[in-house]
């Protein structure tokens, strides 16, 4: 660990100057209490720094909760082994949860007639923040079971004793992403309007008290609902594919589910905050937690350590080094082809920007994070999905 300023601790080794200044902008807003924390995966992002935490006192930015609000992973240990899939076609596997699941941007269900399904959308209608989703996003309902793009995916994977994990990652989708910037914009025009100066627009924040502050962490929470039940519902999907696919009923022997995007109130160093992860996990201590690499390496399944001056909180993944735009110019289909080999994908140039050389090196982080998580498992995909 480094400590930048009184105000920012970071546990990156590998992290560029821009980073860095974009975290001192956001330490340095007067309600931050007692500081930053910097977790290994870093990298810039809208206002504030992917890979932080951030705890307020009084206030918050909406940005640092981030646009995916209640992103995260679910991962479930089967009692299936790499015996019993060996004997299966992977790709077969792959087409089925592809045809099972809405992948890509934008990309829903045309109609919601499962019976989880509509389950999970009659919860989240009784929820505070059902109408403001109404207002943004009418179709939410059909958003719920779908993936994403970008660094979501859906993976089946084998853990060091060679069992079977189903692994999947993603958020909120349409109806979260309306929701924060129709806040952020909120905060802007607020701060605007109150003559405050800001180093960056995106660190605009909220003054808890105001209306406008509560109607954001109402917003917030049904949003992070909505994220945690898409996966729940995503992963009903993708086991009943495995199940059809492997023609056996599975059991779940773990299951293990976490936001990385998110608001929640905490106690830290004797004061109560609003604590925001921006790609950052809990990392209480013996909290369990899921830490992806990039596509094409090795995940974690990890415990927290409940390190104090992390805020305990530990990194929720490798975290980018090349941006989407600069990875397609470093790097070549051929390099794509070669990371994936052994690994059931759908082969396309459209995953260009995703591959692991645009990502911090997983084994760099996790060594960064030794003093914020144990590993638990290492996971090693067999069958990768994502979306374009």
């Amino acid at each position: 660990m480094e400590q930048i300023s009184k105000r920012l601790m970071n546990w990156a080794s590998i992290v560029e100057d821009g980073t860095l200044e974009q975290a001192r902008r956001t330490a340095a807003m007067p309600f931050i209490f007692p500081h930053v924390a910097l977790m290994p995966d870093a990298h810039l992002g809208k206002g504030a720094t992917v890979g932080s935490v951030i705890p307020t006192q009084g206030a918050i930015i909406p940005a640092a909760v981030g646009v995916d609000i209640g992103c995260g992973m679910i991962a479930v240990r089967t009692r299936v082994t790499a015996d019993d899939v060996r004997r299966g076609d992977l790709a077969s596997l792959r087409e089925a949860i592809e045809r099972a699941i809405p992948l890509s941007a934008g990309v829903y269900n045309t109609v919601a007639d499962r019976a989880t399904t509509l389950a999970r959308i009659e919860e989240l209608e009784g929820r505070d923040g059902a109408e403001s989703a109404e207002k943004v996003s009418p179709n939410w309902r059909l958003q719920l079971g779908s993936l994403g793009s970008g660094n979501h995916f859906i993976e089946v994977s084998l853990d060091e004793e060679n069992r079977v994990w189903l692994f999947l990652h993603s958020g909120s989708r349409g109806v979260g992403n309306k929701l924060a910037t129709r806040h952020i914009k909120t905060a802007q025009a607020l701060n605007k309007k109150w003559w405050i100066q800001l180093p960056d627009p995106d660190l605009a924040y909220l003054v808890e008290g105001t209306p406008q502050f509560w109607d954001y962490i109402r917003d917030l929470r049904w949003a992070q609902h909505f994220a945690l039940l898409n996966r729940a519902e995503m992963m009903d999907r993708v086991t009943g594919c495995f199940q059809d696919w492997i023609g056996a009923s599975i059991e779940a022997s773990e299951t293990v589910d976490c936001h990385h995007n998110y608001t929640t109130q905490e106690t830290h160093w004797g004061k109560q905050v609003w604590l925001s992860r921006k790609g950052a996990i809990d990392a209480s201590a013996g909290t369990p937690g899921l830490i992806p690499g990039s596509m094409g390496t090795r995940s974690y399944v990890v415990s927290g350590k409940g390190n104090r001056l992390a805020l305990n909180s530990s990194p929720h993944g490798a975290g980018r080094e090349y941006s989407r735009s600069a990875a397609r110019k470093a790097f070549t289909r051929e390099q794509l082809d070669a990371a994936m080999t052994g690994i059931e994908w759908r082969a396309a140039d459209a995953f260009l920007d995703e591959i692991p050389g645009a990502y911090k090196d997983i084994d760099v982080v996790m060594n960064d994070a030794r003093d914020l998580v144990e590993i638990r498992h290492t996971l090693r995909q067999i069958v990768n999905v994502k979306g374009d």
